[in-house]
């Protein structure tokens, strides 16, 4: 008796998890990002990928040729 018990709610809680996936993934399409939130400073990329590819390299080594600001001695 107690292993019908553990199965009729087990079966139970799968179907509550299913339903709330169900309605969980057909509540519609993610949001749209506006382009503007976008970090500072990162590249816009376009082309092909292989392109895209390579302006992302381009942009993180002029990235890391700038001098990079040393800090104030607080003496």
């Amino acid at each position: 008796m107690r292993v019908v018990f553990g199965v009729l709610s087990l079966l139970i809680v799968v179907a509550i998890v299913g339903i709330l996936a169900k309605k969980q993934l057909s509540s519609g399409v993610a949001p749209a990002v506006p382009a503007t939130a976008d970090a500072p400073g990162a590249p816009v990329l376009s082309g092909t990928p292989k392109q895209q590819v390579q302006q992302f390299k381009q942009a993180v080594d002029a990235q890391m040729q700038q001098a990079r600001p040393m800090p104030e001695d607080p003496k």
